[in-house]
């Protein structure tokens, strides 16, 4: 096993307020992650420092090896893949479904004058098949569902075979079939020996794909719980970081919870 992050006593503040308390955290090359926590708890600002577009304010950040602060941080990119809605967002509409993956090779959105070989849209349409995307490769971005967006970003950030994927809730908003496809879609994913380290940041534990590993539970910028997905995400954890009594159950290897 190697490390992917490695956190050491990170703080992040912002117009003096703290966003990130103390942070320390590390993730394993075969460990897919979840971060859950109330709306403000820090849990963006923390996948940005993973994704190295965010240096903390104190303590070291080192992702994939490398110390955010002593590197290009250009470079260490494309070995991230990141899926969020703020980098769709940046997608041009008229932009077809394959140039929206494709440039991802090139950590950029928008298809400009890079040379792309046969390699990458081979990898491209073959990314599209296994996100069950093939059928819009030719289609303009602007024109999908929100559930086949999300998927498309899930698509550009798995495009150039990162080393550590991120996904910013990749299921939000979504209905229910949607959701379930996408999340059906993520397991599999997940539990392939083969795939990278994921960390992925949701408010529902019931969009949880069946074969993460590990949790992280935060609040107000500190950590709750940390650990193997079911030791931290107990009853008692989610009650303490939600200031709320609830009741988490655990069933065909997905979680949901409950006010008690």
């Amino acid at each position: 096993m190697n490390e992917v992050l490695a956190l050491n006593n990170v703080s992040v503040q912002r117009s003096g307020k703290t966003i990130l308390d103390g942070i320390n955290w590390t993730v394993q090359d075969n460990e897919r992650w979840v971060i859950v926590g109330p709306n403000g708890a820090g849990k963006t600002t923390l996948l940005k420092i993973a994704a190295a577009q965010l240096q903390p304010s104190t303590g070291t950040a080192r992702v994939l090896g490398e110390a955010l602060g002593e590197i290009n941080v250009f470079e260490l990119r494309t070995r991230v893949g990141f899926a969020s809605t703020a980098i769709a967002s940046r997608i041009p509409n008229s932009e077809t479904v394959l140039d929206a993956v494709m440039t991802a090779s090139y950590a950029v959105t928008g298809r400009f004058k890079e040379m792309y070989e046969d390699v990458d849209e081979r990898r491209a349409r073959r990314v599209l098949t296994e996100w069950h995307l093939s059928e819009y490769s030719d289609r303009p971005f602007g024109t999908l569902s929100d559930g086949e967006r999300k998927r498309v970003q899930i698509a550009r950030a798995v495009m150039p075979d990162p080393e550590l994927l991120l996904l910013d809730e990749p299921v939000a908003s979504l209905d229910i079939g949607a959701r379930e496809s996408t999340i059906k879609i993520l397991s599999g994913y997940a539990s392939h020996p083969a795939a990278p380290a994921i960390i992925m940041v949701t408010h529902h534990l019931e969009e949880i794909p069946a074969g993460f590993t590990h949790a992280l539970v935060l609040n107000q910028g500190r950590i709750i719980a940390s650990g193997p997905i079911n030791h931290a995400l107990t009853t008692e954890k989610l009650s303490e970081a939600y200031g709320l009594p609830l009741e988490v159950a655990f069933q065909g290897g997905r979680f949901a919870v409950r006010a008690k």
